[in-house]
């Protein structure tokens, strides 16, 4: 097992299998195991229970270099991204909204051992919106990925506004370094 995520109380809990390439959801008042998720065709690295209007969904992300997005109350995979060189290692679900000749757009990004962050438009398409391009070292990988909104600061009394400064994405590299982009 190589990642575990709490489903936001619905008393589920997301495992990712790390030998047999699928993702397991078990009850946790019964421990008895309620679906599993098959298609990864390697490892699975990465797996986030999706909120919002991505209640019943599930991402991840594994070392055959594809994210997928899964159906939690059918068991089913709704689309499939390549476009990776390399492992994905880290899935997230982004804060950003596109506006698009189709309307509003939840995107969904990707690190990976090919030393890239990807972007993708889960409602209008399985191409990538953007990417962001790691260290010049060739020998870097992205690990963790984490959005992050921040505060201004109201008074030396470190009291926060409601005022937003933004969303931040923060990424973690194989060579140590701590990025952040926004």
């Amino acid at each position: 097992m190589n990642n575990i995520g709490i489903i936001g109380g619905n008393g589920y809990t997301i495992c990712s299998g790390s030998w047999d390439q699928t993702i397991r959801i078990w009850d946790i008042e019964t421990t008895k195991q309620f679906n599993v998720l098959k298609g990864h065709t390697n490892y699975v690295n990465s797996v986030k229970y999706g909120s919002n209007e991505l209640l019943n969904t599930i991402l991840s992300g594994s070392n055959d270099k594809s994210i997928r997005l899964w159906d939690i109350r059918s068991g089913k995979q709704i689309q499939v991204f390549d476009g990776h060189t390399n492992s994905v290692i880290c899935v997230e679900y982004s804060p950003f909204i596109i506006k698009n000749s189709i309307g509003n757009s939840n995107m969904i990004c990707s690190g990976s051992l090919d030393n890239t962050i990807r972007f993708w438009d889960i409602r209008s398409n399985k191409e990538e919106v953007y990417v962001i391009e790691g260290s010049d070292d060739d020998a870097d990988a992205i690990l963790c990925l984490k959005f992050v909104s921040l505060k201004k600061k109201v008074n030396n009394n470190e009291q926060e506004s409601k005022d937003d400064c933004g969303v931040h994405l923060y990424y973690g590299s194989i060579n140590g370094q701590i990025c952040v982009w926004g």
